[in-house]
C-alpha cells in the first residue's frame, strides 16, 4: 500500500504542510502506522526556470518545507519508503550535503549525518516503543542505509533509560 504525497510550489512557499498532515493523521488515526512502514513518497511539483540546475534538497524554499515537517512529524523516517530512496533524499533535506550531478550521488557531511541518525535513532526508539513496535533491528537497518553501523550496547543503553 504506497502513499504519496504530492506537493507543489504554492504550497511549498506558504510553509502549508496540509497535504502531508492530512496523509499523515488519517495513518495515525486508524492506526495504520506498523501497515505503513516504509510506505511513504512525496511527489513534489516545484516550478523553476529550465536552466536551474540545482536539486531539489538544493532549494531552500523546499528544504524549509521539509524542516517544518520534520520538526512537526521528528518520527516520519519510518514511514518513508527507503528502498526508492525516499529517504535518502529526505536526510537531503535536513543535512549539510553536496549533489554530484555527474555521478547523481549525493556526498554528505559525515558528521552531521551521524548526528542526524543518532537523533533519529533516539526518536524512532521511543515512539516506535510507545506503537508498541520492535524497533531495534528497524533502525539498525535504517542507519546501515547510511553505511553507519549501530552497535547492540547503544541501544540496550538507550532502552534502559527512555526518555
Amino acid at each position: 500500500m504506497s502513499i504519496a504525497i504530492t506537493i507543489n510550489t504554492d504550497q511549498i512557499n506558504k510553509l502549508d504542510l496540509s497535504p502531508a498532515k492530512m496523509a499523515i493523521e488519517e495513518i495515525v488515526r486508524t492506526g495504520a502506522i506498523a501497515a505503513s512502514e516504509q510506505q511513504l513518497t512525496f511527489q513534489i511539483n516545484y516550478d523553476r526556470p529550465e536552466e536551474d540546475p540545482r536539486e531539489l534538497s538544493e532549494i531552500d524554499e523546499v528544504r524549509l518545507w521539509f524542516i517544518r515537517l520534520d520538526t512537526l512529524y521528528p518520527w516520519l523516517p519510518f514511514l518513508l519508503n527507503w528502498k526508492n530512496g525516499e529517504l535518502a533524499r529526505y536526510t537531503a533535506m535536513l543535512v549539510p550535503h553536496e549533489f554530484h550531478p555527474r555521478s547523481h550521488e549525493i556526498q554528505f557531511n559525515p558528521q552531521a549525518l551521524e548526528l542526524f541518525i543518532v537523533q533519529k535513532i533516539f526518536v524512532l526508539t521511543d515512539w516506535l516503543n510507545n506503537q508498541g513496535i520492535a524497533s531495534k533491528s528497524k533502525l539498525k537497518a535504517m542507519a546501515l542505509t547510511f553505511g553507519i553501523e549501530m552497535d547492540d550496547a547503544f541501544f540496550d543503553l538507550i532502552s534502559t533509560n527512555p526518555i
